[in-house]
């Protein structure tokens, strides 16, 4: 009999790294069953602010798992969720057709969370 792995937790609130200076500027995870949800943090503090219209990027457990090996270069084949880090530091986050961009110190604040493993899925067994 084969066992399914799932992921703790199973559901919880949107959260950033704790490196984020003030939690208005970040990258935001959300981690929902079986999916990884991420946004940007700038959209809403936007006066015209519509969540309907709020780019939220969507990836499997796997994908981001792998997303971040990359980043924090436990793994070198790139994933299907890509970043490309310009010279100033911006950072541009896509995935199919949705795009993000952080600034620098916001792209610093997510990988340094990263490497710390406050964004990490641990499988557990069914």
């Amino acid at each position: 009999m084969s066992t399914t792995a799932r992921h703790h937790p199973e559901y919880t609130g949107w959260f950033t790294s704790s490196r984020t200076n003030n939690g208005n500027q970040c990258v935001e995870v959300r981690f929902d069953g079986d999916a990884v949800l991420i946004r940007d943090s700038k959209y809403r503090r936007d006066p015209a602010h519509r969540p309907d219209e709020e780019p939220i990027i969507t990836v499997s457990t796997h994908e981001w798992t792998h997303f971040i090996d990359f980043v924090t270069g436990r793994a070198t084949t790139p994933p299907t969720l890509t970043c490309h880090t310009t010279r100033d530091g911006s950072t541009t986050l896509r995935h199919r057709e949705i795009t993000l961009v952080y600034t620098p110190g916001e792209w610093k604040a997510f990988v340094a969370g990263a490497r710390d493993g406050e964004f990490d899925r641990i499988a557990l067994p069914a």
